[in-house]
């Protein structure tokens, strides 16, 4: 003890002569104080304090030099036993806590005292918010039972030989033999009777959807000949079931061997995969700028609220937007909500500022918005002036129709974006966008930048876990959990007592004075068709090459070369949105006097799907009256089928 002591004095003193002051770091020096009660011994060279909480006993070892944050590994049973994991994360800075509730095998009861000891170390020596928990055999009960009723504040999960059914064991239920005397106190713990045991539907089997929900990370450590706690009643129905939610698990299985030894004899998978998740910084990459007052107030105090989301297909899919749709109501479960899903897969900016009012506002006023599109204006290759102009237009048409609306800006994740970040660059697409929150004073969450991080840290990957830029679950709830950090971040305190909503004014000066605010759609009956173009009423392709959302609607069509249309309108932008298929030509058009200029529809993706596509045609007219003159060209790309060209809407701004 005395030779512990002198070290940590040795130690400090270096460090203040080193560093050329007279004090250490902070949280290093809170951990040198002796505030734990209880008793003091040395265990593996380490100061170890037994004390009780909430009439448990409890030990926690101190490491020799704290960790950023006080990260901490959660003992749940048999203290000591195969201690190598514990003494690697000790040596790496990492508390070792442990409280005794084994007699009381994960039930509710055990919570309740787990509770108390994690208010006990969070506050009274702010320990980090989230614990590392480590459970061997039964222990597997409670460190899952306790995750499931605090996700929140759980970093991973290491189970080794864990029981995750206590019908298995120590029920014997099944083809464990179990153990009767653990059985009858396991009955007792939980006030069960045998009849109700077995109907019993809150085993970490049965209730594994709040972790996965909460992106917690999973090993297990298993014998595949385990006849005590047999893998095929309880590790491999928790990695079947796990998988199937979204979540994330590893298992390691040891060949030929039982319930015996515990861990690794090189513990170095478990401990790195401790270091990953519990020391990992998890911040979310967003800017809170103007906030989102208003649209609390319209949720606490109306009790109703309408919330839109617009973007491309990782908006329009099920996934992130359906989880932070929950995320909210759960926050406001008084308030009556309309959620709007006005994304529509393959758009970008060139088309959303046109498409605001019909597919956004045309159900009333919408108290928060939603915006993304930095993947797909990245795919559609769009210039910095398209992609200024696009959501510019958005966010001053949207303060526009109501002043007092909330806007978030999200940057989702892809491969090239997480590329650029890896070489210290910042993706065109998001400084764009993000030129645009800065001068609006717009909320936006940098997802991209905060999944590229992550990734290094090793957390997780794109092939094993986002597995595409259209997110797994696991990474639908990675992107929901970070917009949900900026909703805690933006009502951190309470609201007034007469709380009113402020407007937002709009800058006198635009970024780019030509921007789409004044965008919009103009019908097909605008059009005078002067040759050969059809208005189809309810349009439908041949091929089967076309989403739902574009069967049975209206469009106006060509399929021969030099069909001819006039569009009059008034602006400073005209340009059309097409359904780009497999058999389009090229276009040529001629605005007012202009020569006639060649337009290309055929995509990249336009062999496999009539795909949307906004094409503006000039953006930088001077304001006025003018005339569109399109017609089919007699010259078609090469991979074309055909000469068609088929129109859902002009665009106008």
């Amino acid at each position: 003890m005395q030779r512990i002591i002198m070290m940590k004095c040795l130690v400090g003193f270096l460090s203040a002569t080193l560093c050329g002051i007279c004090t250490v770091n902070a949280e290093a020096e809170a951990s040198r104080e002796s505030d734990f009660p209880g008793t003091i011994t040395e265990w593996n060279g380490y100061e170890r304090y037994d004390f009780q909480i909430d009439g448990r006993d409890c030990i926690v070892v101190v490491p020799q030099t704290v960790a950023r944050g006080k990260p901490w590994i959660w003992r749940a049973r048999f203290f000591g036993h195969e201690p190598q994991t514990d003494l690697a994360l000790l040596a790496k800075g990492f508390h070792l806590v442990y409280m005794d509730v084994a007699d009381l095998f994960g039930s509710p009861k055990a919570v309740a005292h787990w509770n108390a000891f994690y208010q006990y170390l969070t506050t009274e020596h702010a320990f980090a918010k989230k614990a590392a928990l480590e459970g061997m055999s039964r222990c597997g009960l409670i460190i899952y039972n306790w995750a499931a009723a605090n996700p929140g504040k759980v970093a991973c999960i290491y189970a080794d030989a864990p029981v995750c059914d206590f019908k298995s064991w120590p029920g014997g239920k099944g083809r464990s033999k179990g153990d009767p005397p653990s059985w009858q106190k396991c009955l007792a713990a939980y006030e069960l009777t045998e009849e109700q045991a077995l109907a019993y539907a809150r085993n970490p089997i049965d209730n594994l959807e709040p972790p996965a929900q909460e992106v917690i990370p999973l090993l297990h450590v298993c014998g595949d000949a385990d006849e005590v706690v047999p893998v095929e009643e309880n590790t491999l129905i928790v990695e079947e079931r796990y998988r199937k939610l979204g979540g994330k698990i590893n298992v390691l299985m040891k060949k030929g061997v039982g319930h015996h030894p515990h861990s690794l004899q090189d513990p170095t998978p478990i401990v790195d995969f401790i270091m990953t998740y519990a020391m990992s910084p998890c911040v979310s990459r967003f800017q809170q700028r103007g906030g989102l007052a208003n649209a609390r107030i319209r949720f606490e105090k109306e009790k109703a609220g309408r919330v839109a989301f617009l973007g491309g297909s990782i908006t329009e899919n099920p996934g992130w937007r359906t989880m932070v749709c929950d995320m909210l109501q759960d926050r406001f479960p008084q308030t009556q909500f309309d959620f709007i899903n006005a994304g529509i897969a393959s758009t970008d900016t060139a088309l959303a500022p046109f498409r605001l009012q019909s597919d956004v506002f045309s159900r009333g006023r919408v108290d928060l918005l939603f915006v993304e599109f930095a993947v797909n204006d990245r795919g559609n290759g769009r210039s910095k002036t398209e992609m200024i102009r696009g959501m510019e237009g958005v966010i001053r048409q949207a303060r526009t129709t109501n002043p007092e609306i909330n806007i978030v800006m999200l940057h989702f994740a892809d491969e090239g974006k997480t590329e650029q970040y890896n070489q210290g660059k910042v993706p065109l697409e998001i400084a764009c966008h993000e030129k645009v929150a800065e001068q609006y004073a717009i909320p936006s969450v940098n997802l991209a930048r905060e999944v590229a991080e992550r990734m290094n840290a090793r957390e997780f990957d794109w092939e094993n876990d986002f597995k595409n830029l259209h997110p797994s679950p696991f990474g639908g709830r990675i992107y929901a959990r970070s917009i949900n950090r900026l909703f805690d971040a933006c009502w951190e305190n309470p609201v007034l007592d007469s709380p009113e909503c402020a407007a937002y004014p709009l800058p006198d000066e635009s970024i780019d004075e030509k921007n789409y605010s004044r965008g919009r759609f103009v019908e097909l009956n605008e059009a005078v068709l002067e040759k050969d173009w059809k208005y189809i009423p309810a349009w439908d392709s041949q091929n089967g090459h076309n989403r739902q959302r574009f069967k049975q609607i209206p469009i106006l069509e060509a399929l021969e070369p030099g069909a001819t249309l006039r569009l009059p309108f008034s602006g400073t932008a005209v340009g059309i949105y097409t359904l780009a298929g497999p058999d389009v030509g090229m276009l040529e058009y001629r605005i007012d006097n202009q020569e006639f200029k060649p337009l290309d529809q055929y995509t990249q993706w336009s062999g496999q799907l009539h795909i949307p596509w906004a094409y503006m045609l000039d953006a930088d007219l001077e304001m006025g009256a003018h005339t569109l003159i399109l017609k089919t060209s007699t010259i078609k790309n090469e991979k074309s089928d055909g000469y068609a060209s088929r129109i859902v809407k002009f665009l106008v701004n």
